[in-house]
């Protein structure tokens, strides 16, 4: 959501707190305003032409998923990147989508499977192009039709909430040598898992893919250590101007 669909809402009746709330959540999420930086709601306020009080509100909202710090004396900034905050948001993907994956493979049928083959080409087509941004966007599609297809299209929707800390992760790690197609090539594994019927093949093809996001941030970490803290002990940050451009 932009500022001018936030106002477009707004004169729909929407709830202020509630559409502040989502267009920052997106905007960190998808690191257009990266972890470290400051967030002053002054600022917010007179960008998005609402009050401080939304700001504010929406500000303790994302404080409590943990994606933004409060710094008494200091401010308040975007978190870093934490690695429990990844590992619990995986753990609660891996479980949810395998499971899913498990009536997949007895639920799916050629339709779903060309329908899955479909978002394959189309991500094979985002990779040449080298445009990570279409992937990630055709990448989520490509596991919530997944789940569609093992009759659980409604869990789609507390796994997207539930991995917040993890897409950011991810969106990282989308710029790594190779990355896009590794990643076509671990979905097209589980298609072709999924259109065999083989239950331990699919559910191994999946796994692995869904850890591949640890080596990947291992990577990422290496070369960015600013953008990452621990939990028990987050670095304090410096004020500085606010960034817009993902890191890449």
């Amino acid at each position: 959501m932009t500022p001018s669909g936030l106002h477009a809402a707004r004169a729909r009746g929407g709830n202020a707190r509630q559409l502040v709330h989502e267009l920052l959540r997106a905007r960190i999420v998808g690191l257009e305003l990266q972890p470290g930086t400051p967030l002053s709601e002054n600022e917010l306020a007179a960008e998005l032409g609402v009050s401080r009080t939304p700001v504010r509100e929406s500000l303790i909202l994302l404080a409590e998923e943990g994606l933004v710090d409060v710094y008494p004396q200091l401010g308040t900034f975007v978190s870093r990147l934490r690695e429990q905050d990844i590992a619990s948001a995986q753990f609660v993907r891996e479980a949810l989508e395998l499971a899913a994956l498990r009536d997949g493979v007895e639920r799916a049928d050629q339709r779903d499977v060309l329908e899955l083959r479909a978002l394959l080409a189309a991500q094979t087509d985002a990779e040449r192009r080298g445009d990570p941004e279409t992937f990630f966007r055709l990448d989520e599609e490509f596991h919530a039709r997944l789940m569609a297809a093992a009759g659980h299209p409604e869990a789609w929707s507390l796994v997207h909430h539930a991995k917040a800390h993890l897409d950011r992760a991810r969106r990282l790690t989308l710029p790594l040598e190779d990355q896009l197609a590794l990643l076509v090539r671990q979905h097209t594994d589980v298609v072709d898992a999924v259109e065999r019927r083989d239950a331990r093949g699919a559910d191994e093809a999946l796994r692995g893919h869904l850890r591949q996001v640890f080596a990947d941030v291992e990577t990422v970490r290496a070369r960015h250590p600013q953008l990452f803290g621990e939990a028990d002990a987050p670095p304090r940050p410096r004020r500085e101007p606010r960034r817009r451009t993902a890191q890449s």
